[in-house]
């Protein structure tokens, strides 16, 4: 029994190592897109430094994303060097940035520059002065309702992480979710009926629907090996892709960086989950809708750690 409780805290120590070392190697990045029907999947572009978040625009002509607190775009059909998008005071963009539905404007989640805590904003899509709209922080954007009057998004109040929903143009924020724990992810469904987010309110990380008034939530993936985050529902409504992680590789509220992970489908009125790619990525990967307009195609981020 010794020599197994040693050999079980030499392989933890192994993996903590190992865990180590890959978070200090180098990483890059592949900006991926993967056609549904084929299940092909073709890199963009890959980059020898951290980008994350791609987000398709509604024209379908541009895949921007973030890097070093800093926003670019791309083009997916002929990838050049990469255009950055001005932010203006708004210096520290993470990976939660959402497109308006007519394709002018752009939400963001970021620091200023005395204040590097999570706000959200607006500007114009070829970038300029942001406006803030959240004063509280943490704030994270996930959602932009289509008629274009409301922002969904997860923020930490009083110690727990809930969704709230905010005028897009500034005001008073709504609260729709109260259960303990973290509910994360608010995402419009393309007709603005529904909210879509995850929740740990099971005991695992699950995907999750509401109405956008917050009433009926209601569970839609129930996977007991699998902690499922960030579901985006394709321009014509039908699918929904998220990203899981496998039971015990993480806790049910963490979504980290550098892991073995899987972006699986489901039909947008419930179904069997539909596993169309496994990659090394997590934290990065698929955080905003990155669905092309046509929705046979979704870009994502995919990474490889050192050499």
């Amino acid at each position: 029994m010794k020599h197994i409780l040693n050999s079980a805290l030499c392989l933890v120590a192994c993996l903590c190592s190992l865990e180590a070392q890959n978070q200090q190697q180098p990483v890059s990045s592949l900006l991926e897109i993967i056609d549904l029907a084929s299940g092909r999947r073709s890199v963009v572009k890959e980059f020898p430094f951290h980008i994350e978040a791609p987000n398709w625009t509604v024209d379908g002509q541009w895949l921007i994303y973030n890097s070093g607190g800093k926003l670019y775009k791309i083009s997916p059909e002929t990838p050049g060097e990469p255009q950055l998008i001005p932010t203006g005071a708004a210096s520290s963009c993470n990976n939660d940035h959402v497109l308006s539905a007519d394709g002018k404007q752009i939400a963001i989640s970021s620091g200023s520059q005395d204040d590097r805590r999570s706000r959200i904003w607006t500007l114009p899509i070829e970038g300029g002065e942001p406006v803030l709209i959240t004063p509280l922080a943490p704030s994270y954007l996930h959602g932009w309702s289509p008629d274009l009057t409301t922002l969904a998004y997860c923020a930490e109040r009083n110690g727990n992480y809930d969704v709230y929903t905010i005028p897009a143009t500034g005001g008073e924020e709504k609260r729709l979710t109260t259960a303990e724990g973290l509910d994360d992810g608010p995402e419009y469904s393309p007709d603005g009926r529904y909210i879509w987010f995850n929740s740990v309110r099971s005991g695992l990380m699950q995907v999750w629907r509401m109405k956008a008034d917050g009433s009926e939530q209601t569970q839609m993936t129930s996977d007991d090996n699998r902690n499922s985050w960030f579901p985006h529902v394709s321009p014509d409504g039908q699918t929904v892709v998220y990203i899981s992680y496998a039971k015990g590789e993480v806790a049910p509220g963490a979504h980290p960086a550098n892991k073995n992970v899987e972006l699986a489908i489901i039909p947008a009125e419930g179904g069997k989950p539909k596993v169309v790619a496994r990659l090394f990525g997590g934290q990065g990967t698929i955080n905003v809708n990155s669905w092309a307009p046509d929705s046979k195609r979704f870009a994502f981020v995919s990474y490889r750690v050192g050499n």
